[in-house]
């Protein structure tokens, strides 16, 4: 693992290197397998028009996100694309054993050798109800009080390196670098890169503590950004992994071709957001549902402040407001997120910004 397999160079006239972040979401009408087959599209798309990386979040128990299995997710994007970098955005650490996750990401290394990513969050991804059935467990704060130690525990099983003495000095993760001590083995030259995920100032000081690159949800905790992308940097400490503070930030973003429909499919995924929020999720519902939809004073407010936080409207409002968030917070790459009930509109919002930013493989013409 190197510095190169981490950071991200900007291409045609972005200020930085833009990357994608998939929900996977399903939309009234329509059926997982739909959702899936849509963000094999877009992860095609986006290695075509030079996106730096496709992302995966773990999420459970919502009927309009269909990714509560990244690993399996990004196997069968691995095997749909060749040079785009594939990872989690991210893995819920407490939910899993850490050699679980150690031979997943290892499985997955091996199928797309120095392209895979492991992002960890701290945060269930879903209730408490629905975490305690992952978990098996009703201590859920254990998981997140323990985060540093289970993460020092999958770094091991990673590495292959628990000291002489320790109890699973004898357990190893396969695939992995045990494969180059056995007879005639070989080792990879590629472990996947740990990320550490946040919404708040924890894994923001733990990964700057420890070295490791950050990424930011600025999609739905927006007020925190700064003061955690400052937290990081006052917390570097150089590494094996990298020498400078690499963040990046999540950004819900969503471009059209007439400000009318960017709002349209803003206020919809908005309307998914109070149902969810209010208990009551669902598939992500059409715009004519939300325009019929008869929201409360309190349910208004919240879409107003939630929908602040979405870059959306014409290209060239979405293009200048990204300039702007990455000025304001000197995030080293973007990662856009969309929500829309429209999976073509989806597609459509991230070939308008990789054509306002001149990324390379414009008209359908594959990269060289």
């Amino acid at each position: 693992m190197t510095t190169d397999e981490i950071r991200g160079d900007a291409q045609g006239t972005a200020p930085v290197a833009l990357s994608v972040l998939d929900l996977v979401t399903v939309g009234a009408g329509r059926t997982a397998t739909d959702a899936l087959r849509t963000s094999v599209d877009l992860a095609r798309q986006a290695e075509r028009r030079g996106f730096h990386r496709y992302w995966v979040a773990e999420h459970h128990s919502m009927p309009g996100v269909a990714s509560s299995s990244p690993a399996v997710i990004l196997a069968h994007l691995a095997a749909h694309t060749t040079r785009i970098r594939l990872g989690s955005g991210g893995v819920m650490l407490p939910n899993h054993a850490p050699l679980v996750i150690a031979e997943q990401f290892g499985t997955l290394e091996a199928m797309a050798p120095g392209r895979v990513d492991l992002g960890l969050g701290r945060a269930p991804g879903t209730d408490g109800a629905t975490a305690a059935a992952l978990r098996r467990s009703t201590s859920l704060h254990e998981g997140a009080d323990d985060f540093p130690e289970q993460l020092a525990e999958l770094t091991r099983f990673l590495d292959d390196d628990f000291p002489d003495g320790h109890p699973y000095r004898r357990i190893h993760a396969v695939p992995g670098p045990i494969q180059a001590t056995s007879p005639g083995g070989v080792q990879s030259p590629h472990r996947p890169p740990i990320w550490l995920l946040g919404s708040s100032g924890f894994s923001a000081r733990l990964a700057g503590s420890l070295g490791l690159p950050f990424a930011f949800a600025h999609h739905f905790s927006a007020r925190n950004t700064i003061p955690a992308l400052d937290l990081y940097r006052e917390s570097f400490r150089p590494s094996p992994v990298l020498d400078a503070p690499y963040a990046l930030i999540g950004v819900s973003a969503l471009a059209a071709d007439e400000e009318k429909e960017a709002r349209r499919q803003v206020r919809a995924a908005a309307l998914n957001m109070v149902r969810l929020r209010t208990g009551r999720p669902g598939l992500v519902p059409t715009p004519e549902e939300a325009e019929a939809y008869a929201f409360s004073v309190v349910e208004q407010d919240f879409i107003d402040s939630w929908n602040a936080d979405v870059v959306h409207g014409t290209v060239d409002e979405v293009r200048t407001r990204l300039d702007d968030l990455q000025k304001r917070t000197g995030a080293d790459e973007l990662m856009l997120t969309t929500h829309a009930h429209s999976a073509d509109l989806r597609l459509r919002s991230y070939e308008l910004i990789a054509d306002a930013y001149d990324l390379p493989g414009a008209g359908g013409v594959p990269q060289a």
